[in-house]
């Protein structure tokens, strides 16, 4: 007959529920927030500032172009009435004229929106350094082990932190104005 010990078969199903409940009370101490960045771009009084500090930047160009675009239309109407009575070359002479405006009121448009891209990129830019500085700050001023953003599936209203972001932002931008 085989003498079998008890304790090394207990031991294992001890280490084994202990391997089994040590995730839960790991994760009981854990703190865990999570932010919605676009919430806090959209949010953030800094967002709101930086589309108004670009839409007057770039206001006089686009009145400009708008006023360009008047003026073709203004000698494309006139062409359209006056060309019957125009001789052939000075009709071709303005229908030159306009499709080389439009060439160049072209070529106007494509570089104000890719300026006003390159702006809107940097100021973007800004906004994404200055949220992360501010939930660096919010997670070491309360403790966080571990704050997540994008990539979320769900996070309940225990974690979310994003309101407090959009609060710690908007008293800096309080301050600094």
């Amino acid at each position: 007959m085989i003498k079998h010990s008890w304790k090394p078969v207990i031991a294992a199903i001890i280490v084994g529920v202990a391997l089994q409940l040590s995730p839960s009370v790991v994760l009981a101490q854990i703190k865990v927030g999570f932010v919605n960045i676009s919430k806090v771009l959209d949010k953030a009084p800094q967002a709101e500032s930086a589309r108004e500090r670009i839409e007057k930047e770039f206001a006089p160009r686009d009145r400009e172009l708008l006023e360009q675009q008047k003026e073709i239309r203004s000698m494309e109407d006139k062409l359209v009435k006056n060309g019957a009575v125009m001789s052939a070359t000075e009709r071709q002479r303005q229908e030159s004229e306009i499709r080389s405006l439009k060439r160049e009121i072209r070529r106007l448009q494509d570089e104000f929106r890719e300026d006003l891209n390159l702006r809107r990129s940097q100021e973007l830019s800004k906004l994404q350094r200055r949220v992360t500085e501010v939930i660096q700050e919010l997670a070491k001023a309360e403790s966080y082990d571990l704050v997540v953003t994008d990539g979320v599936i769900y996070a309940g209203e225990r974690v979310d932190i994003t309101d407090k972001v959009i609060g710690q932002l908007t008293a800096q931008f309080k301050k600094s104005n």
